[in-house]
This record gives structure tokens, sequence and C-alpha cells, in this order.
């Protein structure tokens, strides 16, 4: 994983409404979204040329209506995103 620069969470506990959204960047930027727990969760990644376009994917993850409220999170690595595929 590379480097974490932004992390949001919707603010719901549980394995049916958590949301995660994660913007990394290693050489290219990922966007990594999750639904659902970590055990559990289904896992979505795109990649991105530059931060704008991932920022973009960003907002666009975070205006979908997941219920619960977006609640940016510190970025300093204590909760990677998933490495499932």
């Amino acid at each position: 994983m590379g480097d974490v620069a932004g992390r949001w969470w919707n603010g719901i506990w549980g394995r049916l409404g958590r949301r995660d959204v994660w913007l990394t960047r290693e050489v290219r930027w990922q966007v990594v979204a999750r639904a659902g727990d970590s055990e559990n969760g289904r896992v979505l990644r795109w990649e991105f040329d530059t931060e704008a376009d991932a920022v973009a994917m960003v907002k666009r993850l975070l205006a979908a209506d997941a219920g619960g409220q977006w609640r940016k999170q510190a970025g300093d690595g204590t909760s990677s995103p998933p490495q499932q595929a």
C-alpha cells in the first residue's frame, strides 16, 4: 500500500451499512471503496493518473446515498485499505 492521502467512513457500525473510502498513491492514484465490514465487505478499486481525477471519484462515492454521515478520518496509516481483490 502507498501513502494514504485521505480516508472517509460513513459513521455506521456493522457489516451491512458500513462504507469506507481510501485515497492512496503509489505510482498512480488509487481509490478503494468497501461496502460492509472488513471480513465480508465488497471491495472496488479504481486507478487514476492525476490526483484531481482520483478526488473526483472520491466525491462521486461520497455523494452516493449510502446512509450515515461521511466523516473524514486521519490518514495516518492505522487502518489500511483492504488488500483483497
